[in-house]
């Protein structure tokens, strides 16, 4: 029978929260940011180009945020040694998956306030354009 934590719910659930913010942040910035673009492009050729399955799996991995985000999160949790509910493996196997789908929401929000951002962006530069040009007479 399995052995539950003595770390009251709330805590295990606050340091989820936190947890999946450097997850999110790390795998974001690998599989999006411009700072790491040379390598993703690498990453994308070979995942479509190697003959053998596993090597173009491995290489997709660094190319997908939802993908990259499971060892992202396997290595949070090595480093934190969070386990949610549960002690031993069945604890670092749900935390692994709920620290993975925190992750992957933080990212679909981050996601859409970026689109609405660059929309919002967009919608006044059509403004400023389309506005008749204002000149002030002396």
């Amino acid at each position: 029978m399995p052995i539950e934590l003595a770390v009251p719910l709330v805590h295990q659930f606050a340091m989820l929260l936190l947890i999946a913010i450097p997850v999110a942040c790390a795998s974001w910035t690998v599989t999006h940011e411009e700072v790491f673009r040379e390598p993703r492009e690498f990453c994308k050729r070979m995942s479509q180009d190697c003959k053998a399955l596993p090597q173009r799996k491995f290489f997709y991995l660094f190319t997908c945020e939802y993908c990259f985000s499971h060892y992202v999160s396997a290595l949070g949790l090595l480093v934190f040694r969070y386990q949610l509910l549960y002690a031993g493996w069945r604890g670092y196997l749900i935390a692994w998956f709920a620290v993975v789908w925190i992750a992957n929401v933080y990212m679909s929000v981050f996601n859409l306030l970026r689109l609405d951002i660059k929309h919002e962006n967009v919608t006044i530069a059509v403004e400023q354009a389309e506005m008749p040009a204002v000149t002030t007479k002396k």
